[in-house]
C-alpha cells in the first residue's frame, strides 16, 4: 500500500521498479531546487539565494568543510543590463524607404549591446562570421566592415575546421573581438533553422531578461556596440534584393561548404535604450581536504551551475522557469558525489576536492569565471575541472558523452571509470552546437586547467537523439523544464557513481592531468611538451 501511495504521489517519474534510496535522495535535491519556491533561481534573486542556502546546508550534512575563509559563500559582483523595449526600435532602410520591424516578432535587439542611442549602419553578410587562423579560415578577411554591421549565419562548421576550434572562435568573446578588429560596429545574427535549439517564442522570452557582466574595473566581456537577432521565419525581409535566400545559405552551412560574402542593399536604423543596476550574488564552495601530505596542495574542482533564468514571460500560463534538468539535476549530482566520499569506507582522495555550485552560468559563465580567476584561499593549485550541466537523465545511462575527452590525459581516468560501470563513450552527435565552450568548464580551460563536461550520451540518428531534440524544443529554457517531466532515476544514480569513480581516479593519480600536445586548448596552459 505504501509503494502504491508513493507512486501516486510522484506520477512524473518513469520508474520500472521502486526507486533506490540513492535515486530518491538525488530526486529530493531536484525537488527542492526546482520547486516554485525557488522562482527559477535567477542570478541574484531571492529564490537563488534560498537555493544557495540549501546547497550549503546539504554540504554541511555531507561533512564537507567551508571552501572560503568566510564560510561556504564566495561573493560575485555583477552589473545587470536590461533593454528598455518601450524606448527601443529598429527599421530596415532600402532605397530611401524605412520599414519598421516589430521587436519580438521579426527581430530582437540585444541587451548585451555596449552602446545606447541611435545607430545607422550598412549591412554586410559575412557567412559563418569566423576568423580561425589555425585552420586558414577567415570570413572577415578582405571585407569592408568599417562602421558597418556584420550579418552572421549562426550554426554550421566549415569543412576543415575542428569542432574545438569552431567552438572557441565561435564563442561570444572571440567572435566579438574579431569583429571589432575588423571595424564592425555590431552584429546581426541570423540563426540557421536546422540547428536552432529552441522555438522563437522562447528566444523572445529569454531576450526580455537582463544580461549581466562582472563588475570589474576593466570589463572584459567582449561586448559589441550593437547586437541583434533576426527571426529566421522573416529572413526574406532581411535578404530581399541580395540574390540569396536563407534556405540556400543554410543548406551550404549544413554541408560545411563555404558561404558567400556580400553587401546587402539595406541598412539599419535603430534606437537602443538600456537600464543598468548593480547586483550581488554568490558561488557556493565546499572543500574536502586531500589525504596525501604533498598532493593535497592540488585540487580537483567539481562544478555545476545553480542559477537558471528565473521568472519570465508566461508560456501556457506558467511564468516560473524552474530549471529541473537545467541545472538542478547537476547540482543534485554534485551534492550526492560529495556525500558519497564522506560515506565511503575506503581511503580518502589524495588530492583536495572542491565542490562548487556556481552562479551566473546563464549570463555567460560568469560565476565560474570569477571563481577560476579569484579562487578562495585554501583552494590550492587547481589541476582539473569536472563539470555537470544538464546531464539529462531522461534516458537510460548506457552511453556517455564527455566534452573534452580528446583534449587531455583526463581521458585515461574517464575510460577506466566508464569501463568499470559498463558505459560506452560516444562522440559528440551535434558538434555544431559548440557545447564545449558553452558551460562552466570553459572558464577553467581559459585558465589552462584540463576539464571535462559529462552527460548521458546517445548516437547520431538514434531514437535517443530524437528524444533529446524533442526535449530541447519543448522544455529547454522554458517553464516545462519542471518537476512534472519524466525522469530516469536509476540513470541519475549511475551517473553519480561514474562521477564519484572519475573524481577518485583523477584525485589519486600519481601525476596531475595534462593537455595533449595536439590539443588546441593546450595554449592556455603554456606547458612544455610531455617528455
Amino acid at each position: 500500500m505504501r509503494i502504491c501511495l508513493l507512486l501516486l504521489l510522484l506520477p512524473s517519474l518513469c520508474w520500472a521498479k521502486v526507486p533506490s534510496p540513492e535515486g530518491q535522495r538525488w530526486w529530493s535535491h531536484v525537488e527542492a531546487l526546482a520547486s516554485d519556491e525557488m522562482e527559477g533561481r535567477d542570478t541574484g534573486s531571492p529564490g537563488y539565494l534560498r537555493a544557495a542556502e540549501y546547497v550549503a546546508a546539504k554540504l554541511i550534512e555531507a561533512g564537507v568543510q567551508p571552501g572560503t575563509p568566510r564560510g561556504f559563500f564566495q561573493d560575485v559582483p555583477f552589473i545587470s543590463q536590461r533593454l528598455v523595449w518601450e524606448r527601443s526600435r529598429l527599421s530596415l532602410v532600402r532605397e530611401g524607404k524605412e520599414t519598421p520591424l516589430e521587436l519580438g516578432k521579426e527581430v530582437l535587439l540585444g541587451a548585451a549591446s555596449s552602446r545606447e542611442g541611435p545607430l545607422r549602419a550598412e549591412l554586410v553578410f559575412v557567412g559563418y562570421g569566423l576568423s580561425i587562423p589555425e585552420a586558414g579560415h577567415d570570413d572577415l578577411a578582405g571585407q569592408d566592415l568599417e562602421g558597418k554591421i556584420a550579418v552572421v549565419l549562426l550554426g554550421g562548421i566549415p569543412k576543415g575546421v575542428s569542432s574545438g576550434l569552431a567552438a572557441h572562435y565561435g564563442s561570444r568573446a572571440e567572435r566579438a573581438a574579431a569583429l571589432l578588429r575588423a571595424g564592425a560596429v555590431g552584429m546581426l545574427a541570423l540563426p540557421n533553422p536546422s540547428v536552432q535549439e529552441v522555438p522563437w517564442e522562447r528566444i523572445v522570452a529569454g531576450a526580455r531578461q537582463p544580461v549581466m557582466m562582472l563588475d570589474e574595473p576593466a570589463p572584459r566581456d567582449g561586448l559589441l556596440p550593437w547586437l541583434a537577432t533576426f527571426n529566421p521565419e522573416h529572413a526574406h525581409t532581411l535578404l530581399a534584393g541580395s540574390g540569396h535566400t536563407l534556405e540556400e545559405l543554410a543548406a551550404l552551412a549544413d554541408a560545411g561548404k563555404p558561404l558567400p560574402h556580400f553587401a546587402l542593399p539595406t541598412s539599419v536604423q535603430s534606437e537602443v535604450a538600456l537600464e543598468r543596476a548593480r547586483v550581488h550574488c554568490r558561488n557556493v564552495v565546499g572543500r574536502l581536504p586531500g589525504s596525501d601530505p604533498t598532493l593535497a596542495a592540488e585540487s580537483v574542482v567539481l562544478t555545476a551551475h545553480l542559477d537558471h533564468v528565473g521568472v519570465g514571460e508566461p508560456l501556457k500560463g506558467d511564468r516560473i522557469y524552474n530549471g529541473a534538468m537545467d541545472n538542478a539535476s547537476g547540482v543534485a549530482a554534485l551534492l550526492e558525489v560529495a556525500r558519497s566520499f564522506q560515506h565511503d569506507k575506503g581511503p580518502k582522495p589524495r588530492r583536495t576536492l572542491l565542490f562548487v555550485a556556481v552562479t551566473g552560468e546563464e549570463k555567460g559563465l560568469l560565476g565560474s569565471r570569477w571563481f577560476a580567476e579569484h579562487p578562495p584561499e585554501g583552494s590550492g593549485q587547481m589541476v582539473a575541472n569536472l563539470n555537470m550541466d544538464m546531464f539529462m537523465p531522461i534516458l537510460p545511462f548506457k552511453e556517455l558523452l564527455a566534452y573534452g575527452a580528446q583534449e587531455s590525459s583526463l581521458s585515461a581516468s574517464l575510460e577506466a571509470s566508464a569501463t568499470r560501470l559498463g558505459v560506452r563513450l560516444v562522440d559528440d552527435p551535434n558538434p555544431q552546437a559548440n557545447s564545449f565552450v558553452r558551460s562552466d568548464q570553459y572558464s577553467f580551460i581559459r585558465k589552462g586547467i584540463p576539464a571535462l563536461a559529462l552527460k548521458v550520451g546517445y548516437r547520431k540518428g538514434s531514437r535517443e537523439e530524437r528524444l533529446m531534440k524533442e526535449w530541447r524544443s519543448a522544455r529547454y529554457h522554458g517553464p516545462a523544464d519542471d518537476l512534472s517531466q519524466p525522469v530516469n532515476l536509476e540513470a541519475a544514480v549511475r551517473f553519480v557513481r561514474l562521477m564519484k569513480e572519475l573524481t577518485q581516479g583523477v584525485a589519486n593519480a600519481p601525476s596531475r592531468p595534462r593537455w595533449n600536445d595536439d590539443s588546441f586548448f593546450r595554449r592556455f596552459a603554456q606547458q612544455p611538451p610531455a617528455p
